[in-house]
């Protein structure tokens, strides 16, 4: 994670904005578990930065959900917010995070910037990561502590369903096999 934050420093020297964008997005999927397409969809009114929550509108299976986001990710957001806002007094719509030009950010654009951030990071060999690898890596993390605490991961896994989004226990399920593999190979996936 540290040298894709990293290497979006990087990206863009003369649009430093660019790289603060890529740079916030990356630790929002990291940190939340959202789709990419749920964090470019975000518009400013979604995101509380006074309690650190976010609505999440529009989801894959058409319901809305809340969803807290840490202290850190929550002040991340905010000097983001102040420097988009600096960069952008006068935005063209009411997106949360802003492409180079000041508009919505697309699925496109952040495709596009996390490929330029995943090269830069040297993280290009074998299979290349993609943004939804973060979600994965997000839901993976908790299973495997729950296994190392020897907890009941079948009565966990409605919260961590939730908190995904998932219509269904069996869709945050399919995350045990990755999980369980992780936890005998000694680590977190």
């Amino acid at each position: 994670m540290a040298s894709l934050i990293d290497a979006c420093h990087r990206i863009s020297p003369e649009v430093p904005l660019k790289g603060r964008t890529m740079a916030t997005l990356i630790g929002l999927l990291a940190s939340s578990g959202l789709r990419s397409g749920e964090v470019v969809r975000l518009d400013r009114s979604d995101v509380d930065l006074a309690n650190g929550v976010l609505l999440i509108q529009k989801t894959k299976f058409r319901k809305d959900r809340l969803v807290p986001v840490h202290t850190t990710t929550q002040a991340a957001l905010g000097c983001y917010a102040r420097e988009r806002d600096a960069a952008f007094p006068m935005p063209k719509d009411q997106a949360f995070f802003l492409s180079s030009r000041g508009n919505r950010l697309s699925a496109t654009g952040l495709q596009n910037g996390f490929a330029e951030v995943r090269k830069l990071a040297g993280l290009d060999g074998g299979k290349p990561l993609r943004p939804h690898d973060l979600r994965h890596r997000f839901a993976v993390t908790p299973l495997s502590l729950w296994h190392q605490q020897r907890a009941d991961v079948q009565a966990l896994l409605p919260l961590l369903a939730t908190y995904l989004g998932h219509a269904s226990y069996s869709d945050t399920a399919y995350y045990l096999t990755a999980a369980e593999r992780a936890f005998l190979d000694g680590g977190a996936a």
